[in-house]
């Protein structure tokens, strides 16, 4: 039977794999676009992602856990999602953006599975709340632009 503990370090590893995930995706669509504000945006988004990733380690290993270093296998499916997507568009901005829209979508997703289970430590939990606003305040940002960049076309 796991303790809290183990159930509250798979918790956090989950969100390590999603934050993972969008360092590797912002990465990807940072090289994807010739905008220089996309590519800053991004290129922040990642940075953020990496400060959320070391938030959680840290929580991970308060735990008593061992951080978990990959991503996820729909991250990794995301990904080529994107490969495909880009090659086939022609690194339409708009297209990008969807992307990384549902990218954002999927990490939302795995925050509020998180945040909704009773087995997270309650420093932990509200670090992952903070974290949780954070992507939804640049899943806000991602959907104008895209938005905005499906008016300009």
């Amino acid at each position: 039977m796991e303790t809290v503990n183990e159930k509250s370090v798979k918790l956090l590893n989950s969100l390590i794999e999603i934050n993972n995930d969008r360092i590797a995706g912002y990465e990807k669509a940072s090289k994807e676009t010739e905008d220089q504000n996309l590519k800053s945006m991004f290129t922040s988004n990642s940075d953020v992602s990496r400060q959320f990733r070391t938030e959680l380690i840290s929580q991970v290993i308060m735990n008593g856990g061992t951080p978990a270093e990959g991503s996820t296998m729909s991250g990794k499916v995301y990904r080529s999602w994107m490969d495909i997507k880009s090659a086939v568009t022609g690194n339409d901005n708009h297209a990008l953006l969807s992307t990384c829209e549902y990218g954002e979508d999927a990490a939302l997703d795995a925050y509020d599975e998180v945040l909704q289970s009773e087995d997270l430590q309650p420093k932990a939990k509200e670090i992952v709340n903070v974290q949780q606003m954070g992507i939804e305040k640049a899943h806000r940002q991602i959907r104008a632009l895209r938005d905005s960049e499906k008016v300009e076309n």
